[in-house]
């Protein structure tokens, strides 16, 4: 058959390329602490600069094979999702779970943490893997599955962000599709009666029955929407919001809608969420000018990465005699802590929106470096940046929100700045477990520790 053999060319090519990387890796005499050499980055960490040995795996970029009747698709870790998906679309297909934007990638969304509207049923990224192959610091290859010799890699790997080894290749889970997704948003004004509906739309049911999607929006402290969406065969039209129409903006003003299947997966990206607006894209005038090929989350990381480069911002903030404290935070708190964890965001934070994603936690939980509670969560993403006010550190507030979170008996993902000490970071992200898989698989200390590369930005 055509694709049983172009499969099995795919996994000879990727072979090779595998051979390639893990040669060079293995013969580099620098001994340099190891990194990727990566051209896009959806992390919001500082890191010091130092010399390191970067690790070029961009050739690693391709879909190696699938069979969506089984519901599965074998993807190589720099692979983009916007590439995957483009890929699997058109057999009538989707990763189970699909980050928000397109320039995720499917081994950073496993090293890290991935979370979309499918997640109340599907779990985290991570979770819906069923094979995982990894090169290790050293430069040997392993296959990781639930149930063989590596097992421990394979249920430690998500959370240490390339600390133990970067993922060469996976295999993901798939749903079916359709061409077009409808989405229904409700409105409130209290957040207790907003979670309270999240919940019942989240309720376990019956394959096909109830919403494929559900995500949400906490505009204020009186303004919430949740977004329930199903996929559909037809329509008599689809919105565009790749443009100058802002999908943001439609959750206060539309109680239906219908996208494109991409258009619904990638509604979050055109505007970086509703982040575009930090660069003034909030005016049509600008979006028209700019164009739809540069409003999405490749060009707004761009432009990120050049002021955290040239520090403008900063600089324009010293003229003005202001300080202002970065806040970039997505956390998982037990739905019982919602409603608690709301008002916090409005007596301590007071950025908004805020994106509200339920997350089904597994129990007992499986991956010992991101234990995220059993039962359902809720993800709130937060974005912003707040006045420091007199005698408030520099981090006042993502310390308070760590506070909050374990509190609340959440957990935070660790793609943005912590601020743990060394006992709570070991006790809240499984670092007994950690060690034991560094001493495994990672002897000689080739990659940073997980704490060191996530709180001491080493």
């Amino acid at each position: 058959m055509p694709q049983a053999r172009a499969a099995r060319e795919a996994q000879r090519a990727h072979a090779a390329r595998v051979r390639a990387v893990a040669e060079r890796l293995r013969q580099d005499p620098s001994r340099k602490p190891l990194a990727l050499d990566k051209r896009t980055s959806n992390l919001f960490r500082h890191r010091q600069r130092a010399a390191r040995q970067r690790l070029d795996l961009s050739g690693l970029n391709q879909v190696l094979g699938a069979d969506t009747q089984a519901g599965w698709v074998d993807a190589e870790g720099m692979l983009t999702y916007e590439d995957l998906v483009a890929w699997t679309l058109p057999r009538g297909a989707m990763p189970a779970v699909v980050p928000q934007l397109k320039t995720i990638t499917v081994g950073g969304a496993l090293a890290g943490v991935g979370i979309e509207a499918t997640s109340f049923r599907h779990g985290l990224v991570h979770e819906t893997m069923s094979a995982l192959e990894v090169l290790l610091p050293g430069g040997e290859v392993v296959h990781c599955t639930a149930d063989n010799e590596h097992a421990d890699l394979f249920h430690g790997f998500p959370n240490a962000y390339g600390t133990l080894g970067y993922a060469l290749s996976a295999r993901l889970r798939t749903l079916p599709t359709q061409p077009f997704v409808h989405v229904h948003h409700q409105r409130f004004d209290d957040p207790r009666a907003f979670f309270d509906a999240l919940a019942a739309a989240c309720a376990p049911l019956p394959a096909g029955v109830g919403p494929d999607f559900v995500d949400g929006v906490l505009f204020g402290p009186r303004e919430q929407v949740l977004s329930l969406a199903r996929f559909v065969p037809e329509a008599a039209r689809a919105s565009d919001y790749t443009w100058l129409d802002i999908y943001h903006e439609s959750l206060r003003r539309r109680e239906e809608d219908t996208l494109t299947t991409a258009g619904y997966l990638w509604r979050w990206d055109t505007d970086w969420f509703w982040c575009s607006r930090r660069f003034g894209l909030q005016h049509r005038w600008l979006r028209h000018l700019l164009g739809r090929r540069y409003l999405n989350s490749r060009t707004y990381t761009r432009w990120m990465r050049w002021n955290a480069r040239w520090r403008a911002t900063q600089r324009l903030d010293r003229l003005l005699g202001q300080r202002h404290e970065s806040v970039v935070q997505d956390v998982d708190i037990p739905l019982a802590g919602a409603v608690a964890f709301s008002e916090f965001l409005r007596s301590e934070v007071g950025i908004w929106p805020v994106w509200v994603c339920p997350v089904r936690g597994s129990a007992p939980p499986r991956f010992p470096l991101y234990p995220l509670p059993a039962g359902l969560c809720v993800n709130f993403g937060f974005w912003d940046v707040v006045p420091v006010r007199a005698g408030q550190s520099p981090d006042h507030v993502n310390r308070r929100v760590e506070d909050a979170v374990l509190r609340l008996g959440g957990i935070k993902s660790l793609y943005s700045d912590a601020f743990f000490t060394r006992e709570v970071f070991d006790r809240t992200y499984g670092m007994d477990s950690y060690e034991r898989l560094k001493a495994r698989y990672d002897p000689q200390g080739r990659a940073p520790h997980l704490f060191d590369k996530c709180v001491r930005g080493a």
